[in-house]
């Protein structure tokens, strides 16, 4: 095993915008092709490996513990559609889970086998475990059943660059067909009858640009492309109403949309426009009876829900009215119903309105802190929904309620082995003040009896981009953590979208620094309330995340004792300067566009982790990527860990490659527990409970 750190070569490369020249020593670590580029990266992990033996046996305790507590042959909630209940099963020692259905009688309640067991009667649809077999790495991209539930599409990725291979399944014999087409995107849309399906296709830069129409039995060289979007802000996406009456077409950039609908009995008709689009105004398409309900941010910074006639769309008319501090985040429509997904004072919410009324209730929830959503719902006529439920505390809860007597009926709470009682843990919400002033709200979990002195080990998360928000949640792998002490915390930073539209606003763009100090804030809120210290202070973030964890490395290197960065978007700018390197013009509406600006520029150098490395006392980092990732290059991180290692070299710095994975890590549920027990064994270690 190495004793020391790899060395990696220096080979300065300048680039030069606005008059500003930087010299990169390691840029020559982007060529994937390159073998001393692979070395490098083995030799890091030869070094990470050696550096966290001493943890090896605290590691496999840990994946134990997981496995323990994990009721590895297990059945989901079946969910009904047309004639069957459909469901997913796993089994112990398979990575992968099983697609499956079986006839449903006139019964309402969904069948069910204690033990996990296959159901009576049960159709196998797709075997994960079978498709992977001989595989490193195995991910589904679509999971789609025609209306009549007589053919399905799937598409496989094999490598987790995400460029999957779509198939198409006959489920009256069970035969895979000839149909095949390589380099697809996620999602597809079936035509009502079942004869054609919509599928997607990514361009040079991996933007999801166009949206084929295939017939099935004849050869993908004939598929038609039925709108190619060639603005390089815009993503595509297709899908089938639940009424199954359209299939929807939509291109999104991060700030405006455009919607289109064709008809699904008649699958060759032109995309109709529901409303061409306009620069800063985002709506959304769902089919109900003789309306389309829009959900949109017109003069709604929070969002308002609309309708327009399906026969002729033309004026929204109003449904819902904007209420300020209320972002409304969706509409699932039913036959009877519609139900809005929203948010307020920093949890997430459900709205039921009756069809033709203007009345609503809310759902209501019994803990303070929780999260609540609408859980697969495949069919339109119906009173009963499914939603899933979970807290800090609370394992995710299945729920069936009755939309008109308000009555919830739990179909299943995720086992927890091993005894677990929510009882003998606590969750709470805690503020911290931001440098404006602003009030940052925290979501804290920690086993009851853990000290309130100042004394408890802490790990904080964080992501804060994209107005994606990190909601109350639980956790199996989390126990490991708080069993042994320690406590638990989200930061629910501005770039987010836990307090509404402008909590995302105020952390983007010319903004985006807000992002990084919020975190900061709740760090030190932390320790200032007595939960922990900085030297007992651990943080932890991925994707956008590991920016987030990048950027406070170097603003508050002693409010951390370590940083934990998963495929960390650590070189924002290089990446954002460089139009061909995948989605960086989609970006631009997200981060601001240095190309052509000298001000963003000057912005994202400012905060850039990689630009801004420095001779500090850095806190140890440990970073982990993936070879293949297509969101996040595997560059960034090895770049990062290199000139940590050059600049400020008295640090601990460690970098872990997955060498045949993609932006998600490991695709296997036993792989992806050994690199969670891997992460934590390192976090305990750091936190000095190793």
């Amino acid at each position: 095993m190495p004793t020391t750190p790899p060395a990696v070569r220096q080979v300065p490369a300048e680039r030069t915008f606005h008059g500003d020249t930087v010299t990169d020593e390691f840029s020559w670590l982007a060529q994937k092709d390159n073998p001393d580029t692979i070395a490098y990266l083995e030799a890091e992990n030869a070094w990470t490996k050696a550096a966290t033996a001493h943890l090896t046996d605290l590691q496999d305790t840990i994946f134990n513990e997981i496995k323990g507590r994990t009721q590895e042959t297990d059945l989901s909630v079946p969910s009904r559609k047309g004639g069957y209940w459909y469901y997913t099963r796993t089994v112990e020692g398979k990575q992968y889970g099983i697609q499956c259905r079986v006839a449903a009688p006139d019964a309402v309640d969904p069948p069910a086998t204690g033990d996990g067991a296959p159901l009576p009667g049960e159709e196998v649809l797709l075997d994960g475990n079978e498709l992977a077999e001989g595989k490193q790495f195995f991910a589904l991209g679509t999971f789609d059943v025609s209306p009549a539930g007589d053919r399905l599409a799937y598409s496989v990725d094999f490598d987790g660059d995400e460029r999957f291979l779509l198939k198409v399944k006959d489920l009256r014999t069970n035969e895979v067909l000839s149909d095949e087409v390589p380099d697809t995107f996620y999602g597809t849309a079936w035509s009502a009858d079942g004869s054609t399906l919509f599928y997607i296709t990514v361009d040079d830069a991996w933007r999801p640009n166009k949206v084929w129409r295939h017939i099935v039995g004849q050869a993908a060289a004939d598929d038609v492309v039925v709108f190619e979007e060639a603005d390089e802000r815009f993503w595509v996406g297709v899908e089938l109403t639940r009424s199954e009456k359209f299939i929807v077409i939509d291109a999104n950039s991060k700030v405006t949309s455009e919607v289109r609908v064709i008809d699904a009995a008649r699958p060759t008709a032109e995309p109709a426009v529901i409303r061409e689009r306009v620069q800063g105004v985002e709506y959304s398409v769902e089919h109900h009876g003789h309306r389309f309900l829009i959900l949109h941010n017109e003069n709604a910074e929070d969002f308002a829900l609309a309708y327009t006639s399906v026969d002729n769309p033309g004026d929204w008319v109003e449904l819902i009215a904007h209420q300020p501090g209320t972002r409304l985040e969706s509409v699932d429509a039913f036959q009877r119903h519609l139900v809005v997904s929203q948010r307020r004072d920093g949890l997430t919410g459900l709205r039921v309105l009756a069809d033709g009324s203007t009345d609503s209730y809310d759902m209501e929830f019994p803990e303070p802190i929780y999260s609540v959503g609408l859980a697969g719902n495949p069919e339109y006529d119906t009173n009963i929904v499914r939603i899933s439920y979970t807290s800090m505390v609370t394992p995710e809860s299945v729920y069936d309620v009755d939309l008109i007597t308000r009555a919830m009926v739990l179909r299943k709470q995720k086992p927890v082995l091993g005894g677990y009682d929510p009882a003998d843990y606590e969750q709470f919400r805690e503020w911290a003040v931001a440098d404006d002033g602003t009030k940052v709200p925290i979501s804290v979990v920690a086993r009851k009896g853990t000290p309130r002195n100042g004394t408890a080990p802490l790990l904080l998360y964080g992501y804060g981009s994209y107005e994606l928000s990190m909601d109350p949640y639980f956790s199996i792998p989390r126990l490991s953590l708080l069993d042994r002490g320690v406590v638990y915390a989200i930061a629910h930073i501005r770039g987010g979208g836990e307090m509404g539209r402008r909590w995302y606003e105020e952390g983007k763009m010319l903004a985006k620094r807000n992002t990084f100090t919020d975190f900061v804030a709740c760090a030190r809120a932390l320790v200032a309330s007595s939960w922990t210290t900085p030297e007992r202070l651990v943080a932890r973030g991925g994707s956008a995340g590991g920016l987030l964890m990048g950027a406070v490395a170097n603003i508050a290197p002693e409010a951390f004792a370590g940083i934990v960065a998963q495929v960390p978007f650590v070189d924002p700018l290089t990446s954002i300067l460089d139009p061909s390197l995948p989605l960086t013009v989609t970006e631009w509406e997200e981060w601001g566009n240095p190309l052509e600006d000298a001000d963003v520029y000057a912005y994202m150098k400012s905060y850039s982790p990689y630009e801004n490395v420095g001779k500090l006392a850095y806190p140890k980092i440990l970073a982990v990527t993936s070879l293949n990732d297509t969101r996040v290059l595997y560059h960034e991180p090895a770049k990062w860990i290199a000139r940590l290692r050059s600049v400020a070299p008295d640090g601990s710095y460690l970098l872990k490659t997955e060498m045949g994975a993609g932006h998600a890590g490991p695709s296997g549920r036993y792989d992806s527990w050994k690199e969670e027990a891997f992460v934590n064994a390192w976090t305990l270690d750091t936190l000095g409970l190793a």
